[in-house]
């Protein structure tokens, strides 16, 4: 199983379909489990750091006329210019991920606390010379959208947990999220959390210091052992 897929992908699978949006992954086999989101807004349709694959715009007409990309983690710049591009939209890029832009070859707009237009809050997570990440989060229906900072993919995951904080942040969690209290939970990594939500990130974040051990020694076996 690859770590990462590569190209545009020809086969993907849809995940967390609900009322106003669905998520796809776009190598479903590959290890990271790159997950890509979009959104249905009055705007139009928000692609929210996709991975690009073939006949996914079908998936983004059912949510209305693209109206932008959004960039959620300086890492996750992905294929935004691509599809922003091919739909002639910007891409948003929140504060906290200021000089992004810088490598994203297409037109791209800040956004502060709102996207346009939108009911999606813009929630800034972390801001540093080694982490840049800002989560969404829709009023209408209580839709919470994190890329990074915990994720369902098998390597975020200790013990029994539903949602895990990233390995790297586990002794710093990120408890800016205990503000929120999403009825739905979508995630850059993984299929998202569509039931008790809240419930699911409360223990992911309470929990993540005192199971970062057994998660370390769960990663470290799979590396190793392949």
């Amino acid at each position: 199983m690859p770590m990462k897929g590569d190209g545009t992908a020809t086969d993907w699978t849809e995940t967390n379909r609900w009322d106003r949006g669905a998520s796809w992954i776009a190598y479903p086999e590959e290890t990271m489990q790159r997950a890509s989101h979009v959104l249905g807004t009055d705007a139009g349709a928000i692609v929210v750091d996709p991975v690009d694959a073939e006949g996914i715009d079908d998936l983004f007409t059912e949510f209305g006329e693209v109206a932008g990309v959004i960039v959620l983690l300086d890492r996750h710049k992905r294929d935004s210019a691509t599809i922003a591009k091919r739909h002639d939209v910007p891409v948003y890029v929140p504060d906290a991920l200021a000089g992004v832009e810088a490598d994203i070859d297409a037109t791209t707009e800040r956004v502060h606390r709102q996207i346009p237009d939108t009911d999606y809050g813009v929630h800034e997570l972390t801001s540093n010379a080694f982490w840049k990440e800002a989560a969404l989060y829709g009023d209408e229906d209580d839709t919470l959208v994190v890329p990074e900072a915990v994720g369902t993919a098998d390597y975020f995951l200790a013990g029994t947990e539903r949602l895990g904080v990233h390995p790297m942040l586990r002794l710093t969690p990120p408890t800016k999220l205990n503000r929120l209290t999403p009825e739905r939970l979508l995630v850059g990594h993984g299929h998202g959390i569509m039931d008790d939500a809240s419930g699911a990130l409360a223990d992911a974040v309470r929990g993540s210091r005192g199971r970062t051990p057994g998660l370390y020694v769960k990663n470290l076996k799979s590396f190793v052992l392949g």
